[in-house]
Formats: structure tokens, sequence, C-alpha cells
């Protein structure tokens, strides 16, 4: 008896906590979007910045993102698979191991500010005759350095959950170690590295603090790597913060939210073909 009782507590609580969840969830995105839908249209989208953002549209801080976002990715993307490749398949566990996992753990739970801060004395100050100062350069490299953690440790342990019977399978076919990871291993736990990788990209848009030591904040399109730019979040921050046009704010947050969303559901769309053809 007192054991059904438990069980029923403990469903109660989960449901209770995932309805918590979800109201709270639809609530903020409810409010946002109720706030700011009525202000997109296409000249929104299209246009420039005008009156420090006070006006006209978000179409420069569109670009900066989707630049941003690209060449962050391709910076840390490369870096924490081979990362992830190296502490899964060759590393051996010993007290430079385990060091490098506990530091990349601390790396994941650091603020923001502290990136932020690392990335302006580093990539905007000592190498600016080579990143340009405030540019889509320096904010990519930093923003590389916050989310090499995350592809680290999510590509890591999708590795590890790879069947030991499949390399051993292969290796007993005559295949060496490097073509099992890479043709086999890697490819096998590419939904896992894809998730990584999503929330990654998920934490780069999202961020605005760091990326004010960094990219910048120029409302005009950027030309080039090495000019400055911003983001959608930053433009937020702006809008809201600076100038107080909190209509254009809530603009923008629906906007990003939409990409956010688009996001989500072009990498479930080819997670899902992924997982369709290895299991053909």
């Amino acid at each position: 008896m007192k054991s059904k009782f438990g069980e029923k507590l403990a469903e109660g609580i989960l449901w209770f906590s995932g309805i918590l969840t979800l109201t709270i969830l639809v609530t903020i995105l409810t409010y946002i979007i109720s706030r700011g839908v009525g202000k997109i249209n296409y000249e929104f989208i299209v246009q420039n910045p005008r009156r420090m953002g006070m006006e006209g549209g978000i179409f420069p801080a569109i670009v900066g993102t989707f630049y941003f976002t690209v060449v962050t990715v391709l910076f840390a993307t490369p870096i924490g698979i081979a990362t992830a490749v190296y502490l899964a398949e060759y590393a051996k566990e010993n007290f430079w191991v385990k060091a490098i996992r506990f530091g990349n753990d601390m790396l994941s739970g650091l603020p923001s500010i502290i990136f932020g801060l690392f990335g302006f004395a580093l990539f905007v100050v000592k190498l600016k005759p080579i990143t340009g100062g405030w540019s889509i350069l320096s904010g990519a490299l930093t923003g590389t350095l916050m989310v090499l953690p995350i592809i680290i440790r999510t590509s890591e342990e999708a590795i590890k959950a790879v069947p030991k019977e499949y390399r051993e399978a292969s290796l007993a076919l005559g295949a060496s170690h490097e073509k099992t990871i890479a043709r086999l291993v890697l490819p096998a736990a590419m939904p896992g590295i894809i998730t990584g990788v999503i929330l990654a990209i998920g934490r780069v848009i999202g961020e605005t603090a760091a990326f004010l030591f960094t990219l910048g904040g120029s409302i005009l399109i950027p030309g080039s790597l090495f000019e400055p730019a911003r983001t959608l979040a930053m433009h937020i921050y702006f809008t809201a913060m600076e100038v107080g046009a909190l209509d254009m704010a809530f603009g923008t947050a629906t906007v990003l939210i939409i990409a956010v969303l688009i996001l989500n559901m072009l990498a479930r769309g080819i997670l899902s073909r992924y997982s369709r053809m290895l299991s053909k």
C-alpha cells in the first residue's frame, strides 16, 4: 500500500513539474510574441535601423547573427569533434585526461561575461592586427571558446554510446582503428554530435554579455569578418536598455524566437532523416 502511494506521489510530482515548466514556457513566449508580432513586417526585416535602433528594421542584425554563427560553428565543430574522438577512442584514463575533462566541465559552467573579458583582452586588444579589433572574427573566436565544452562533452558521450561490438566487428574484418572511427563510429554517433552542435548554436545566438566586448555592436551591415557587427540578441539589449524602444526590442525578440524555432525544426528533420538512413 505504501509503495503504491509513493509511486502515485512521485508520478504526481513529475506531472506537476512538467506542467509547471510548460506553463512558464508558454506564458513567456505568449507574452513576448503578443507584444512583438505586430511590429513584424517586410520593412522591419529588410530595412536598416534608424535613430540608434528606435526606428527602421533589423536587417544588419540578421546578417550579423548569420555570419557570426556560421563562423563560430566552422571554428568550434572540427576542434570539438576531434577532441571528443581523442578522449573517447585514444586517451587512456590517467591524471591528465581527468584534468582535461574536469577543465572542460569547469569551462562549460563559467559565466559568459568571463569569456567576453578574455576575448576582449586577447582577440580585440592583443591580436588586433590579425582580428581587426571589434569584429565578427573576434566574436566568433570568443564564441568558439564558449561552445567548445558543450560540443566536446556531447560528442564524447555520443561516441561512447556506440556499442563496442561495432568496433570489434569492424576490426575483426580487417579495418584499421582510424577507418573504424571514420566510417562506423562517427556516423553512428552523428545524431548526438549534431545535437551538441545545435545546443552550441543556441547558446551563441542567445548570448549578449560576452559579445558586447568583442563584436562591437555596429548597426551597419558587416562587409567582412574583420568588421564589427551585432546579433539579434545584442540588438534587443541595445534597443531596450540603451534607447528604450521596447516595441523594437519585442519585435526583434519575436524574430529571434522564430529563428530558433525554425533551426530546431530543421535539426529535428535532419536527425530524423539521418536516423532512418542508418536503420536501413
